[in-house]
């Protein structure tokens, strides 16, 4: 059973972050070995949106530093003080990024994975220059082409890239997230020949339900929330 299993029947006073984590870290390294990678290809994005401090620094204590937030507000109402405390810390915005909120998440993000509209692509390139801060950057595609999500066509994805290149962005790298009812492996290997044809060296591909799978495809950063975290606190 994967960690995610077994976080599934635990009440929120037996979750231990930490020990999670470490679980977790184990079968990674299992699959990566099994599937001949590296065990220092995949990082762990610690998905940490929605739990509060005291949830997050057992992880950080054991000397965890990248961490994915979903919003802007969310991340610069908690991490200053985390980043305060801690040194070395990575954020990255993994969840939809607004226009109005370009000028905060290029200030305060080290990486940004959902580039996925010319509009936000211009919006970034002309706030980072006026910055001079250059966050990292990823491609969301819409693996699924699902009408409800972001990110940009799989059809559309190389010619995107070309945009953002032209307007000065560098761009490393691709993320998806998989539709809920499919066989994620499809989508792994679709993201997977898109960044191979393009060049692009890094995928963000994976969750709580399908990491080790997306670690034996090629992932090399994995956003894992619920299996180190527990299930998220219920919004009032």
């Amino acid at each position: 059973m994967s960690q995610s299993s077994q976080n599934a029947s635990l009440g929120k006073d037996a979750i231990d972050p930490a020990a999670n984590l470490s679980a977790i870290k184990t079968e990674i390294e299992d699959a990566l070995k099994e599937a001949g990678r590296p065990a220092e290809s995949v990082v762990i994005t610690a998905v940490s949106k929605q739990h509060d401090l005291e949830r997050i620094r057992p992880v950080l204590n054991v000397g965890h530093r990248v961490f994915g937030e979903n919003r802007v507000q969310e991340a610069m109402s908690k991490w200053p003080k985390l980043r305060e405390e801690f040194s070395g810390i990575e954020l990255r915005l993994i969840g939809p990024l607004q226009t109005n909120k370009v000028k905060e998440a290029v200030a305060f993000f080290d990486v940004i994975e959902s580039i996925d509209r010319p509009k936000l692509a211009a919006a970034l390139a002309k706030e980072m220059e006026k910055q001079s801060r250059r966050p990292r950057l990823l491609i969301q595609v819409n693996t699924g082409d699902e009408a409800q999500k972001a990110g940009v066509s799989p059809k559309d994805a190389d010619a995107f890239l070309k945009e953002c290149k032209k307007l000065g962005l560098d761009i490393e790298g691709l993320m998806c997230i998989p539709p809920v009812k499919d066989d994620p492996a499809p989508h792994f290997a679709l993201l997977e020949k898109i960044a191979a044809r393009n060049g692009l060296k890094k995928l963000s591909m994976g969750m709580s339900g399908d990491y080790l799978l997306a670690a034996q495809l090629g992932a090399t950063h994995l956003r894992i929330g619920s299996a180190i975290f527990g299930p998220r606190p219920k919004k009032p």
